[in-house]
This record gives C-alpha cells, sequence and structure tokens, in this order.
C-alpha cells in the first residue's frame, strides 16, 4: 500500500514550533514534503507608483538567512527543504505530479496578492484532482474565538482590545515535531538556496551603527525571545525605552521575525507569560503583549476592508489631494531633506533595513503632511526598504498616519521639532547618521539652517555643500505641538 504524502508550502510561516500547516500535514499524512518557493513576482517585481524594487536588498538577505535556517532545522529532524524558483501555481502543480502528493497544505494569506497566488494554485491543483488545505499562522487569537465576525471586526483599535481582551484566550502554541517522515521514492531534488545576485538584488554593506545585527530563522528569533525576556530581562522596562533610538534593547526588535514567521505570536504571548509567573507582571510586559493585539488588528483590517488598505482614499473612503513631487521624494528617501531627524532616520533605514517606531511615525508625519506627497509613495519605499515588512501593519500604518485609515484622531500630525528634541535630547543619533553635523552643540544639532554663515564655518558645516539646505524650514514647527 503506497503512503499519502503531503506537501506543505511554506510561506511567510518559516518555523517549526506552532505552525499549523505542518501540524495539519503530519496529522493527515504518512510523509511529508516541505517546500519553499522564490515567487519572481515578488523577488524581480517593481511597485506601480515609484517604480522601487518589490524586495530590498536588506530584506532579501534576511529571508534567504530564513530560508537557509528553515531546511537545517528540517535537515535535523530527518526531512529536507525542496527549493524552486517559479510561480507556485506551476511549481506546486509539477511537485504534485512528481511525488503523486495527496494534498497541499499551507498557512492562508490574506491579502490581494497573496490572495490572487493562492487562488492561482487553487485552481491549478483542483484541475488534477488535488486540494488546498488552508491553515491559520499569522495571527495572536484566532478568528473562530473572536467575539464578532471579521466583517465586524470594529474599526478602532480601543474596542477591538477591550472586546478581545475581555473574553478570548489565546490558545497554547503548537509543539515542535521531533521527527518529520521525509519521503523515500519520488523524491525531487531539493535544489541549492538561490544567491541575492540570482534575483539581480545587489548584497547590503553591513553598516556597524546598525541598532541590532539581524540574522534571519527561527533558531535567531528564538534566542532573540529568551535574552530579551529571561537573560537580560529588557522586557521589564520596554514601555519606558520603546521609543528609543539608538542600541539593541531599547525595544524587542521581534518584528522581522514576526513578519515572516520565524517566531509565532502565540509563542511569544506564553513565554512573556512564564516571565511574568516568574519576576512578576508591570506596564511594560503587558506592553509588549499590547503590540501583538496590534499586529492582530491590522491583519483583521486588512482582511475586512480588502484592497481599501491600499487606495488612496484608504478605508475612510474620503478624497484627498496628493501630490507627486519626485525630487522631494527623492530627497526623503535619501535622507537629504535638510531636516536632521528625518534625515538620520532614513539614512539608517537605507543602510539597514531597519528603523525604530518613534522614527517611523516623524518621517511618515514629514512627507504626508509637511511634504503633502501621496502617502503611498511612502507605503512602497517602506515595502520595499524594511526588514520587518508585514503588509497590513505597512499599510494600515501609512493609512493613520495619512488621516485615510479608521483612526478615531482627525490628525496625526508630528511637529518634527518638538519629536526630535524630546526623543534625540542632545543629537546623538542625529549625529550617529547625519556625521557632517557632528560638530554642532546640541542644542543647534535638529536646526542647522538657523546658523550664520560664521557659525556653519566654526562647525564645518555647509548648507548647500556638504548638509543640504532643508526643504521645509525648522521654524516652520516652532509653534509648537506634539
Amino acid at each position: 500500500m503506497s503512503k499519502r504524502l503531503a506537501i506543505v508550502w511554506f510561506r511567510r510561516d518559516l518555523r517549526l514550533h506552532d505552525n499549523e500547516a505542518l501540524a495539519d500535514a503530519l496529522k493527515h499524512a504518512d510523509e511529508v514534503l516541505p517546500v519553499f518557493i522564490f515567487d519572481p513576482r515578488v523577488w524581480r517585481g517593481s511597485l506601480p507608483l515609484t517604480g522601487l524594487a518589490k524586495t530590498g536588498g536588506h530584506r532579501a538577505k534576511f529571508l534567504l538567512e530564513c530560508v537557509a535556517d528553515l531546511r537545517n532545522n528540517l535537515r535535523a529532524r530527518g526531512a529536507d527543504l525542496i527549493i524552486r524558483v517559479g510561480k507556485p501555481e506551476d511549481v506546486l502543480l509539477e511537485l504534485t505530479h512528481q511525488t503523486r502528493a495527496s494534498w497541499v497544505f499551507c498557512n492562508r494569506e490574506r491579502t490581494d496578492e497573496e490572495l490572487r497566488v493562492q487562488n492561482a494554485v487553487e485552481a491549478s491543483l483542483w484541475a488534477v484532482g488535488r486540494e488546498v488545505y488552508y491553515s491559520r499562522g499569522k495571527l495572536l487569537y484566532y478568528t473562530a474565538d473572536l467575539p464578532f465576525p471579521i466583517t465586524q471586526t470594529p474599526d478602532v483599535f480601543t474596542q477591538f482590545r477591550k472586546e478581545t481582551e475581555r473574553i478570548t484566550k489565546v490558545r497554547e502554541p503548537l509543539s515542535t515535531p521531533g521527527k518529520i517522515p521525509y519521503p523515500t521514492k519520488d523524491l525531487p531534488k531539493p535544489e541549492e538556496l538561490p544567491e541575492l545576485e540570482d534575483f539581480g538584488i545587489t548584497p547590503p554593506i553591513p553598516d556597524g551603527r546598525a541598532a541590532f545585527q539581524w540574522q534571519g530563522g527561527e533558531t535567531a528569533a528564538l534566542d532573540r525571545l529568551a535574552y530579551y525576556l529571561f537573560d537580560s530581562q529588557a522586557i521589564s522596562t520596554y514601555k519606558e525605552t520603546r521609543n528609543g533610538l539608538i542600541g539593541a534593547d531599547y525595544s524587542t526588535k521581534f518584528s522581522p521575525w514576526l513578519a515572516y514567521g520565524c517566531l509565532s505570536p502565540k509563542r511569544i504571548y506564553w513565554e512573556v507569560k512564564a516571565y511574568e509567573e516568574k519576576n512578576g507582571s508591570n506596564d511594560s510586559t503587558y506592553w509588549v503583549i499590547f503590540e501583538l493585539l496590534w499586529r492582530d488588528f491590522f491583519r483583521l483590517m486588512g482582511k475586512k476592508h480588502g484592497t481599501a488598505i491600499f487606495q488612496k482614499d484608504g478605508t475612510k473612503g474620503v478624497p484627498q489631494q496628493w501630490r507627486k513631487d519626485p525630487a522631494a521624494f527623492r530627497r526623503w528617501m535619501d535622507g537629504q531633506t535638510g531636516t536632521p531627524f528625518i534625515d538620520a532616520n532614513m539614512r539608517e533605514i537605507a543602510r539597514t533595513g531597519f528603523m525604530s517606531n518613534r522614527g517611523r511615525q516623524n518621517v511618515a508625519s514629514y512627507l504626508v503632511k509637511d511634504l503633502k506627497i501621496d502617502w503611498r509613495m511612502g507605503a512602497e519605499y517602506f515595502e520595499h526598504a524594511l526588514l520587518d515588512y508585514d503588509v497590513t501593519s505597512n499599510w494600515c500604518n501609512w493609512n493613520y498616519i495619512a488621516g485615510v485609515g479608521s483612526d478615531p484622531r482627525e490628525d496625526r500630525y508630528f511637529n518634527i521639532m518638538s519629536q526630535a528634541r524630546r526623543y534625540d535630547e542632545d543629537g546623538d543619533f542625529v549625529k550617529l547618521w547625519c556625521p557632517e553635523l557632528s560638530n554642532l552643540p546640541c542644542e543647534q544639532v535638529h536646526q542647522p539652517d538657523t546658523l550664520n554663515d560664521p557659525e556653519q564655518a566654526k562647525y564645518e558645516m555647509r548648507l548647500g555643500v556638504n548638509y543640504p539646505v532643508p526643504l521645509i524650514s525648522s521654524s516652520h514647527w516652532d509653534k509648537g505641538g506634539r
């Protein structure tokens, strides 16, 4: 009697712990064939408004490390990872024919491009009498446990949080399988992991100023979780430090691993609970869970509102006027706006693929509220550049900053000077990423355009020579505010 084989298609769930698709496949099949597919539409595609590559070098490198780590962890359990480059609807059909697989298991994605790929895979396999079984791999909560259907998810986060926290329990994460039964006949060749150059992507140059030295994969993710909670106990002050700008431990740094599913939100939740059991709870330990709730909320907004989160008028559907100024957008993207706090943050993301949450809010507000540039161009740049790009978190956050999301606050405007002085009081962050300003005293580092010619000469900083004349004068923000 032949053994029943299931293909497990790994997507943004590059882990063995708490992987529902893998667990379901192990229940139904005698043998499991893990597969990862590099879709050229993602790896070689470009974004519609900006023309930027969909996948920039930092994230591409991180993802290759994630896939390599997944393969190593599978091999340690008696299996392997079949790696292919191609369209999933074609590759999975070919592998199904080759291995006589009975099913394909995968964790479901919810947004437009991913849904189109899912539908194409489903149609391709249905044509040969094979089924795709979908699992839930992303959320802290199971949608079946929520006190409302997805279509009635509250559009305001606070309401969502209060309704879910009150009655919805977080399920225990699924365990990591000790051994994975791997097929021995009709076995396709695993193929080698491609390199960045195979996709025309230039490998990023490491920058010693990076807040954290990232390593993709489940192994590094679990190491970071253990370190942040138990080894350093940095979680105990997270709420106070989370708006930091320099260093490894001012925030959890979990987000890139969450984005690619190397780390389960349920695993984080229950590890936090274990920490609280041992060390006690406080506002900071709760705030880590609070951030996971935001992540669930954004994903549910993406499901509820569909493609509206990508549209100019957002989920509100209220028309607004935006401009497209390629030259100003390029200066924003390159960290050459002449506003130091913006430039420092934009240089950090360009050189490392990461930016603090505080930085993200400020650069987004500057682009859409001060420069009045189409917010979707900023969202596309983040999609291109961020290590931790997550579809719904990215686009819904930009919806909110642009005022086209379901946020009850009418105007999410950030006063850049006020923010810079509050979160980079001595200018250390600006001087780290804008070394041409390193001689300026802290009281002037955020406003170099207020210096006269002799002062500029004294501090070896010349506007229009080694630092740009600002797109917006710093006096623009003198009116005060947040």
